[in-house]
């Protein structure tokens, strides 16, 4: 521990004079504090560009400054005016280099130049772009020859629609549908279990349903550092009498209360704005207990919609059934919360005309996380709450654009593709068999079956379960190849031929051969908007993304005519062109459309109550669990672990060591704990501990080095940063059905 280590709890309110200070210290960090302002003005305008942050919805008419504290972070880091040239790698090999810590890495600025890891020397040493792509096109040639299914393309949530097309259609020409994304580590559980229960991959709601909802309920949802922007709507809803109810483990003071930044008054009289009605602390993966509870109250009570359930609903009959015979005591026990409190809940969730049900990660991320989404589906379902003005189903994704890849064709399962079409608009045989998830690609990788990574962006090392095993066998793929911004821990570990390649950010103006170039994204509720860069490159060798993949393909895959790569890269509405002839029912009149301010929304079915299933109905699902962890909890040595974001954190990137909400600053060595235990094991505060994980594979997976903090959290649960602590989640340790990282229940025990 440093001496600037210090645990205080934070008074404040979420935004307020808090966010602009932290603003104001983060553009002056990156050399920004003269043009940061006029940039952040353009941050999520329809005649500027999409945050390289969350993916939440954005307004029209917009709020003056449209962007949040961690948005303009973001915006800060990518257009930091620090460098990471050549001459730095000249001075630190990548070992030494393994002992940055992800902020150290991160905050040195910008890569300028594509580099090749020197395995003799153990440093990255420049090269000229055209020898890069003619090695790496060799190395993906020969691995194809052998065969195809030993090469993954992964793609983070950051590349744009146009990107994502072509990064797909590159990678079944090479022959396989090994196309692992963010989606994996977080919502593919709503993609697998919405679609299974209202026939659409996605949410129900767009940003006007928040103006006419009359209760609200949030559920493993941290609003006020994952998708702060959200929180204008929470106010809005909050002062006009909306009933706000949160169920999470931890108290996160968005769910509390919030001082608008973009209002003087609440800005200069220091006033707050309520959030949450009632806030009830469920014990970690107790959500389907509690979702149990509230079902059976509205049962009891007569308080369903009977004429919905019999017209749009199908399986009630045996949901019901299961529902009453969950006993109350194991409703109590396995949610952390009493009767009467569910009991409320149920309730205020009965008293509103219109009710929205939001979520999260702390709903996905556990071993029955595909359940869990159902849950909720069955809780609206239950009031007729989805495909009217008001209510629906709407989970938070998190990373910009990530719903958008897997819209544009970034799927491992190819039933989620047109590859008819495909075959047809670019005259090749299309691969069929399901490719690889990020789970699937960490056990190619250890086991040996996995020969080449090309990763589109992200942190992918750093981001996935099992550190330790997956920093080991790293080095034994033939070939990585890694397409980013700024240096992190990712780039440490190379394969036998190993590449970084540079690219410009979404921020950055990009200059082709008609001149400069617009691209799109897609947000939480399925509206395109089109995203225009306001800045020069960092460096004049960066080049685009759509470059870097176009280029990787002339040199690895046969010449087919009539896939145009050249044309696309210099122009990018030719993309769109490509797209709206994929995806004709979502995509038509693209390059029109998006013109749109406040863009487009793909046609979503069950928003208008149509439903795309097996049944043609609304499916009510009956869980095999009461609980999303699958276990009993009933070794009390055994706590469960829910791993968390920082306030100066999105996904791996941290941008500093203070975690303001929570009351830590200058570390994130902590292990958060419920006062009772701390008890029970005779640890006092500030103690040095560890975690291992409850496993019987034979692996040791521990973390120490852990500073123990009391914390208002559920007996029985502790709480640890991510990506830190991803050490200690298995990688079989996944949600059934959609193999999601099971990151918020994780089987730990402390090392005293």
């Amino acid at each position: 521990m440093t001496m600037k280590t210090k645990i205080y709890p934070y008074k404040g309110p979420a935004g307020g004079w808090g966010s602009a200070k932290s603003v104001a210290k983060y553009l002056g960090s990156e050399h920004l504090l003269v043009e940061g302002p006029g940039i952040l003005l353009k941050q999520n305008k329809p005649d500027g560009f999409a945050c390289v942050s969350c993916a939440w919805a954005k307004p029209v008419p917009s709020h003056p400054a449209e962007f949040c504290e961690n948005g303009a972070k973001a915006t800060a880091w990518e257009l930091t005016k620090k460098r990471v040239t050549p001459e730095f790698f000249q001075k630190h090999t990548v070992s030494k280099l393994q002992g940055w810590s992800d902020f150290q890495l991160e905050e040195i600025g910008r890569l300028t130049t594509p580099m090749r890891y020197d395995a003799a020397t153990d440093k990255y040493v420049a090269v000229e772009w055209d020898e890069a792509f003619a090695a790496i096109g060799r190395e993906l040639a020969a691995i194809r020859e052998i065969d195809p299914k030993r090469t993954v393309f992964y793609a983070s949530g950051r590349a744009s629609l146009e990107t994502s097309y072509m990064y797909a259609l590159m990678a079944r020409l090479y022959g396989n549908n090994n196309l692992p994304d963010s989606s994996n580590m977080c919502h593919e559980s709503t993609s697998v279990g919405l679609k299974e229960s209202i026939g659409v991959p996605v949410g129900t709601v767009v940003l006007d349903d928040f103006d006419h909802a009359d209760a609200l309920f949030f559920f493993g949802q941290n609003v006020g550092s994952n998708s702060p922007r959200m929180l204008h709507q929470l106010k809005d809803a909050s002062d006009r009498g909306a009933t706000i109810v949160a169920f999470n483990p931890l108290r996160e003071r968005g769910l509390e209360r919030f001082t608008d930044p973009q209002n003087p008054i609440q800005m200069a009289t220091r006033s707050e704005t309520p959030i949450a009605r009632e806030y009830f602390q469920v014990r970690p993966g107790g959500d389907m207990a509690v979702v149990a509870g509230m079902c059976r109250w509205l049962i009891e009570a007569d308080k369903i919609d009977h004429g919905f359930i019999a017209e749009h609903t199908h399986g009630f009959a045996e949901f019901s059934a299961w529902v009453m015979t969950q006993d109350w005591a194991d409703i109590e026990r396995e949610s952390g919360l009493r009767r009467n409190q569910i009991e409320l809940a149920a309730r205020l969730y009965a008293e509103a005309p219109a009710a929205m049900i939001i979520y999260g990660m702390g709903i996905t991320q556990h071993k029955l996380g595909v359940q869990s989404v159902q849950m909720l589906v069955n809780l609206a379902l239950m009031r007729g709450n989805i495909g009217r003005p008001g209510a629906g189903i709407c989970p938070v994704r998190g990373h910009s654009n990530v719903q958008g890849q897997r819209t544009v064709g970034i799927a491992d399962n190819p039933e989620l593709v047109p590859l008819d079409l495909l075959e047809k608009q670019y005259g090749f045989s299309a691969p069929r068999e399901h490719g690889l998830t990020t789970v699937d690609t960490c056990k190619g990788i250890i086991e040996g079956t996995v020969d080449a990574f090309i990763g589109l962006g992200g942190n992918f090392l750093r981001a996935v379960p099992d550190h330790g095993q997956m920093e080991a066998a790293w080095p034994r793929l033939r070939l990585t190849v890694q397409v980013a911004t700024k240096l992190n821990r990712g780039h440490l570990f190379n394969g036998r031929t190993s590449y970084l390649l540079p690219c410009l950010g979404r921020i950055e103006k990009d200059r082709q051969a008609t001149g400069e170039q617009i691209v799109t994204v897609e947000d939480s509720t399925a509206v395109i908007h089109r995203s225009k860069a306001l800045s020069e490159p960092a460096s004049k060798d960066l080049l685009s993304e759509p470059k870097i993949v176009a280029e990787i393909a002339r040199a690895t895959l046969p010449f087919n005519p009539k896939v145009p790569w050249d044309e696309w890269v210099g122009d990018y509405g030719k993309v769109r062109d490509a797209i709206a002839a994929t995806y004709p029912d979502q995509f038509f009149d693209f390059n029109e459309r998006m013109k749109k301010p406040e863009g487009f929304r793909r046609p979503i079915a069950a928003s208008h109550r149509e439903w795309k299933t097996k049944s043609g109905k609304a499916q009510f699902t009956v869980p095999e669990a009461i609980n999303a962890s699958f276990d009993t909890g009933q070794d009390k040595d055994v706590l469960r672990l829910v791993t968390l974001r920082s306030n100066d954190q999105f996904n791996t990137t941290v941008y500093g060591y203070d975690d303001r909400f929570r009351g830590i600053h200058g570390t994130r060595d902590v292990l958060l704990l419920n006062a009772a235990d701390m008890k029970r094991y005779g640890i006092s505060e500030g103690q040095e501990v560890g975690l291992a994980t409850v496993a019987d594979d034979g692996v040791d997976r521990w973390l120490g080095g852990l500073r123990a903090v009391t914390y208002n959290i559920p007996e029985g649960s502790c709480g640890g940063y991510y990506p830190e602590c991803n050490v200690l989640i298995p990688v079989y340790q996944h949600a059934q059905g959609s193999k999601v990282p099971a990151a918020k229940s994780v089987p730990v025990r402390l090392v005293l």
